[in-house]
């Protein structure tokens, strides 16, 4: 193998922003800020993946949002690829999933299908067997040709605080969020991690945008939304999945340029990209290279 190392470029790129906390910090309503701001700076609707029994739906019409929702009621791994390569494929520009936490811990989520899959109560041959569905599913929402928000859950518990009252000092409960509901080092995945407290109050907790480092922000909303689009979108624009699912159903592929986009996309990271094919199937766009090659010789007979 021939190593080479070439000059850094910096590319324009999506946002990945998660929002975590307790319940009644705001999640939702945040996200949606968000999300609908990012949908409308690049002039598309806003699709939202509700996992919340239609809770972000009580929120239609406020400051003008209109988004289009999916509810699922059960929540595999596999089935959230599917949703965003059908998200992919109606060109909504930015997804809210709100929230992830059900793929881990839901109906069907990583957890259960675990379980199912465990042979003998070795649960390790479970994991085994749902690992690969489980990087197909984060690779697609990295990969996912335009901007995700997703929320997460979190534990919680209660700690007591000493607050001044009338003149004296009183002992309050206080609800606070500790581990997001989901797998561990899911982290490195985001631009942004906002950790939400019941006041509303937006921490950043991880960011590569340096003038987000340690920044807290009360109520966050379209403001905070422009400047994360504003710095991922200060670079080169480089091809993305879109792009090369149309190279791939160009009527002019054949094997051989099929085999190099392959290999092209396999380099971008993108081979888990969700997408569909060319019949407005969901996909991923390394799946639908490696059918179209397959379906060459058929189609030329």
């Amino acid at each position: 193998m021939t190593i080479e190392f070439v000059p850094a470029t910096r590319a324009a790129t999506k946002a990945r922003i998660a929002l975590t906390g307790p319940s009644g910090s705001g999640k939702t309503y945040t996200g949606l800020a968000i999300a609908h701001r990012l949908a409308e700076s690049a002039g598309g609707r806003l699709a939202v993946i509700d996992t919340e029994r239609g809770k972000s739906q009580m929120y239609k019409g406020i400051n003008g949002w209109d988004f289009d929702v999916f509810c699922p009621q059960a929540f595999s791994p596999a089935s959230l690829t599917e949703a965003l390569g059908v998200a992919a494929g109606k060109g909504f520009p930015a997804v809210l999933l709100d929230s992830w936490s059900h793929y881990w811990s839901g109906t069907e989520g990583m957890l259960e299908q675990v379980d199912k899959r465990a042979k003998g109560g070795n649960n390790f041959s479970g994991w085994k067997e749902v690992r690969p569905d489980e990087r197909r599913m984060t690779d697609a929402i990295v990969s996912y040709p335009g901007h995700i928000v997703v929320t997460l859950r979190v534990k919680t518990e209660y700690v007591v605080e000493q607050v001044e009252r009338n003149g004296r000092m009183q002992s309050v409960p206080r609800k606070v969020g500790l581990k997001p509901e989901q797998r561990d080092g899911m982290e490195y995945e985001f631009d942004v991690i906002g950790d939400m407290d019941l006041d509303n109050t937006l921490s950043v907790s991880k960011t590569r945008i340096p003038m987000l480092h340690g920044a807290a922000v009360s109520k966050p909303g379209t403001e905070l939304a422009d400047t994360i689009n504003d710095w991922l979108a200060d670079g080169e624009d480089i091809p993305g999945p879109l792009a090369y699912r149309a190279d791939a159903l160009d009527p002019d592929a054949n094997v051989d340029s099929l085999r190099s986009l392959h290999a092209t996309v396999k380099a971008a990271g993108l081979l888990n990209a969700p997408v569909v094919d060319g019949d407005g199937n969901p996909t991923l766009l390394g799946d639908l290279i490696v059918a179209r090659a397959k379906a060459l010789p058929a189609v030329a007979a």
